[in-house]
């Protein structure tokens, strides 16, 4: 497959950031996704929050794994650092990255084939020990790739394009995260720019494990009537914490709700979508109280989005490791190689 860049010549009085630099010079290649995608909005929504964060894009590390989500590090953040790697494989490398050089920025887009199946074991370890990372996963309940089956997050009786019900309980990854430890959740729709871009910003100067889940229907295979991550499906379940935007097929559907607020989407099929945004009221610091609330809504049918939970206090697997300030690649031969009498000390240690 090949891949295009994006023309480099636009327009010179296109808004700067404290860098100077514009937002095109966090684009990447073209996608060559299917048209009306949602992984190409939240592309979009991680170029606009690193632009408006000003980070420099050489200082980050982009990674994933394989699916069509994992595809899309490819079409943002041109000039960062970028590792695909093997079938949910993703969190270990970013693992090793960070523990060898902290001074990066690290940012792992997933899917839900890919972190909530072959991945799951992966994620669920990124999650329990801080890793400081912003890990996206985009979620459409099917595997795009190989023709629309369905994923581990499917919902039970969802429909695919043939009609045929799920009939296994779904993986829900917001609530696994919450119970695994992570120190951010959140969980947006890739339409809901408004909402996305500033947890996405959130995400990424956080420190710990910060995960979003991000309901990113797909065009070609999962967006039907019955399907439960359809455009229409999700506007009309959504029970957003915070603001809502969609974008529904290849036409953009936007939406304007107040905290605390349950709204009926209708798609452009027809389908409808109920969203709730969480209110004023909801405190994000309890993780018991995130987890019955996700529950309670979800008995309802709904679909809650927003900042779900964060911890003000967290710290990452560096402060429980006690590893050294200094990246790897920074230091000598000296630091790296102590010598015989460190290691029969810690050989000592362990007996």
């Amino acid at each position: 497959m090949t891949y295009l860049p994006k023309p480099r010549l636009h327009h010179p009085d296109l808004p700067t950031n404290a860098l100077g630099l514009t937002r095109r010079d966090y684009e990447g290649s073209v996608s060559t996704l299917c048209a009306g995608c949602g992984h190409d909005s939240i592309s979009a929504a991680i170029v606009h929050a690193c632009f408006e964060l000003g980070l420099p894009p050489h200082r980050i590390a982009k990674l994933s794994g394989i699916g069509c989500s994992s595809k899309t590090p490819t079409y943002f953040l041109g000039a960062a650092h970028g590792f695909n790697s093997v079938h949910g494989r993703m969190p270990s490398v970013v693992t090793g990255a960070n523990l060898a050089n902290r001074d990066l920025i690290y940012l792992g887009v997933s899917g839900d084939g890919d972190s909530a199946s072959i991945g799951l074991g992966q994620f669920a370890h990124a999650m329990r020990r801080g890793l400081n990372m912003t890990y996206i996963v985009e979620n459409n309940g099917v595997y795009g790739l190989t023709k629309g089956q369905f994923s581990a997050t499917a919902d039970k009786g969802a429909k695919n394009k043939r009609g045929v019900a799920n009939m296994d309980e779904p993986i829900d990854m917001v609530g696994m995260a919450l119970q695994l430890g992570a120190t951010f959740v959140a969980r947006s729709f890739s339409g809901d720019k408004a909402q996305l871009v500033p947890l996405i910003k959130a995400a990424l100067t956080h420190k710990g494990a910060a995960f979003i889940d991000c309901i990113s229907p797909c065009v070609t295979f999962n967006n039907h009537v019955g399907s439960t991550k359809s455009f229409d499906y999700v506007r009309e379940h959504n029970a957003a914490v915070n603001f809502l935007d969609v974008i529904t097929g290849r036409n953009e559907i936007t939406l304007e709700m107040a905290p605390g607020t349950v709204e009926i989407v209708q798609q452009h099929d027809g389908s409808l979508l109920k969203l709730r945004k969480v209110g004023e009221e909801y405190d994000p610091t309890d993780r018991g109280a995130a987890l019955a609330y996700l529950h309670r809504h979800q008995s309802e049918g709904e679909i809650v989005t927003g900042l779900l939970y964060v911890d003000p206090q967290s710290e990452d697997l560096h402060a429980y490791l006690g590893t050294a300030t200094k990246p790897l690649n920074a230091m000598g031969e000296g630091e790296l190689c102590p010598g015989s009498a460190a290691l029969a000390r810690l050989n000592a240690s362990l007996r």
